[in-house]
């Protein structure tokens, strides 16, 4: 059975809380059990990791080597000044796939560059919280290039 590392970087366990405006009034919780729903149809393992702190998150990744088949990383803050991050994403080699619930493009200017994407098969950004869905459908697909085929 595949199984899909979710990481969650800073304040992200701050959802439904944190600038409603932005990221809407959906929390964590909220996100994780949609995904817990969807990974039982697409018979898919998923395991959740958020954290405050770089290295925790880079820790995590780092463990999570040769025991999963892919990651849907939202990282946050990170995502605009963590090399630590991207090179431990390189470092185990599996599919990632980055993940904003606001559009990072349309925000401030310091939020457009991002050190993940250029590791990652894919970035998700904009699309709320449904973002985190279509990456489990695409990591959770059988054929991981068919997936989108199989989102139909």
């Amino acid at each position: 059975m595949k199984k899909i590392l979710i990481i969650n970087g800073p304040n992200i366990n701050m959802l439904g809380m944190r600038e409603p405006a932005i990221y809407g009034k959906t929390t964590l919780g909220d996100i994780e059990k949609r995904l817990r729903s969807l990974a039982e149809k697409l018979k898919v393992e998923v395991d959740f990791f958020q954290s405050n702190h770089e290295g925790e998150i880079v820790d995590k990744i780092q463990s999570s080597a040769n025991r999963i088949s892919g990651i849907i990383i939202n990282p946050a803050a990170f995502t605009h000044t963590s090399i630590a991050i991207r090179d431990a994403l390189v470092s185990i080699s599996v599919p990632t796939i980055e993940v904003h619930i606001s559009n990072i493009y349309a925000r401030e200017n310091f939020r457009h560059k991002s050190y993940i994407a250029p590791v990652a098969i894919g970035q998700i950004s904009g699309l709320g919280t449904d973002g985190y869905l279509l990456a489990l459908k695409k990591l959770g697909a059988e054929n991981i290039s068919n997936a989108f085929e199989e989102m139909q």
